[in-house]
Formats: structure tokens, sequence, C-alpha cells
């Protein structure tokens, strides 16, 4: 063999050694394996999967410590599959949420129901004020029981419920004196000395302070009954908007009819008109009212 020849086959066999080892290189690193490779090549395909996927984990965490704003997901994880369907079940609703859900709505339903009573109960007091003088209510000088003079300032500062009628009422003032014992009783309980009950009489000819006394002793103590003459009684029935048809001159034991209204007149610390209760409230629900309006007042009391 020429010496020309005989240099180039060791450079020759070494590629061909090295050609055969860079394909099985490319078929170890391959991820798409084809029908021809070996068992023994595949069999060693998970191990360098495996090695580049921790590769490429540990370089992940590397990059992550080495970032301060990476943020790392957590994912909720349930332990078994009953936790999980409830889970998806439920949604994003819980019974803390519902709980605090029909919370907030009776708690707004009770707000918006106390102040639509309490705006109705103050348009009622102020559609009853007039301009400069109150349409219903006044001043009035008279008389009570103990013959001592009274008006109508001493019954500023507290609140005053006012009844007309007359001792020689067969039976309609009896029922509505002991009702409105009742009342004065229930609203005494929860607020005491705040309420003045007040009786006038209708019959100023027969109704003298002594008989008023005796009268209205069997109803309660603390009952106040007023009188005058035929004229003061006249004004302030007419100041209070009360039918009043008692005749003048009556002489001494004559008998005739009294007609007057059937009302139980409120009247606030200041002397103003504020409701009228009727037969149609109940000695309970009559109290509950008044109570409401003293809760509704902001202005000053008497002591």
């Amino acid at each position: 063999m020429p010496r020309s020849l005989a240099a180039p086959q060791p450079l020759l066999r070494s590629l061909l050694q090295s050609r055969p080892r860079a394909q099985q290189c490319r078929r170890f690193l391959s991820t798409h394996p084809s029908s021809s490779s070996s068992p023994s090549t595949s069999s060693r395909r998970p191990t360098a999967l495996s090695q580049q996927q921790c590769t490429t984990s540990s370089s992940n965490t590397r990059s992550s410590n080495s970032n301060p704003l990476f943020l790392e997901q957590r994912r909720y994880k349930a332990k078994t599959v009953e936790e999980a369907r409830s889970r998806y079940r439920t949604g994003p609703f819980s019974w803390k949420a519902g709980l605090l859900f029909v919370l907030t709505s009776v708690g707004l339903v009770w707000y918006f129901e106390h102040e639509k009573k309490r705006m109705q109960r103050k348009r009622i007091a102020e559609a009853t004020k007039g301009v400069g003088k109150p349409k219903v209510g006044g001043e009035f000088e008279l008389v009570d029981q103990d013959g001592k003079p009274f008006s109508s300032r001493d019954l500023k500062g507290r609140y005053s419920l006012v009844y007309f009628g007359f001792t020689h009422c067969p039976d309609i003032c009896p029922d509505e004196l002991d009702k409105m014992a009742r009342m004065f009783d229930l609203v005494e309980e929860q607020a005491p000395g705040a309420l003045t009950p007040v009786f006038i009489t209708c019959d100023p000819a027969r109704d003298d302070p002594k008989i008023l006394k005796s009268y209205l002793s069997e109803f309660h103590p603390k009952f106040i009954g007023l009188t005058g003459t035929y004229d003061q009684i006249k004004d302030v029935c007419k100041a209070y908007r009360v039918y009043f048809s008692t005749p003048k001159d009556v002489k001494p034991g004559q008998d005739y009819l009294v007609d007057h209204s059937i009302y139980f007149y409120l009247m606030d610390p200041e002397g103003d008109f504020v409701e009228a209760l009727g037969r149609q409230h109940s000695p309970e629900q009559a109290a509950k009212v008044i109570l409401d309006h003293m809760k509704d007042w902001s202005g000053s009391w008497r002591k």
C-alpha cells in the first residue's frame, strides 16, 4: 500500500467510530421514540427525562428564590372524594355567608320599619300644629278638685292625657275613665312621672271641686279633675275642639242631657296637641302610642 494512503487510516477509523456515538446520543436525548429503536435505548429514556425534569425544576427553584417578586399559588386539595364533591356542590357560598346575609336583611327590615313608624308619628304630631298657635288645645284658667287654681302652664314639661266628661254620665265616662286608669298605669311602669292624667268636666253647674274629688277617687288617686264657670268650660272645650251642648242658666235640680266628644287628647310637654286616642285603641295600644311619642321627644322635661 502506498504511504499516502496509509496515513489517513487512523483518522478514518476515528470518524467511523464517532458517528454512531453521535447518532446514539441523539436517540438517547430524543423524546419521540422510533419503531426501530432498541429495547435497551427505550428503557433508558425515562431516566434521561427525569434527569432533565429535575434539572428544570431545580433551575426554577433557584430562579424563584433569587426573584423576590415570585408568587407561589396554593391550591385547595381535598383529602377525600366526598369533601371534594361537597366543595364543588356548595360553590363560593357557605353557611356563614348565608347566616350573615339573613342577619343583615333582618336588621335592614327592622331599621326601615322603625324609621317608617317614627316618621309617621312625626307627621301626625306636626300636622296638628298650626302657624302661631296649635289647632287643638290652648291656654286656660280653671280650678282643680282641691279648689286651687290650675292653668295650662301647670301641664308644661310633661305629657298630659286630657279627657272631657261629666260625673253624671251613666256608662260611657266610667268605662273610659277605667280605660284611662289602665293606660296611665302602663305608661307609669316604664316612664314614671312623665304623664299627667286630666279630667275636665263638661257640666260645671253640677260638677264642683268636691264632687269631682269624690268621683275621680274611685278610678285613680292621681287623676286631676278640673272645673270652672260656664264660660271657662265653654272656651276650653272650644279650644280642644270638643263638642259642647251643656245648656246655660240651668236651675238647681233640673235634668238635662250633656253630649261631648269621646277622645283622649295627648299633649306634649310644650302644650301642643300630639294625637287623639279613641275607642278603637285598647289600653295597651294607647299606652304604646304614648310611650313611642315620649321616645321621639327631644325637648326638655320638668323634674
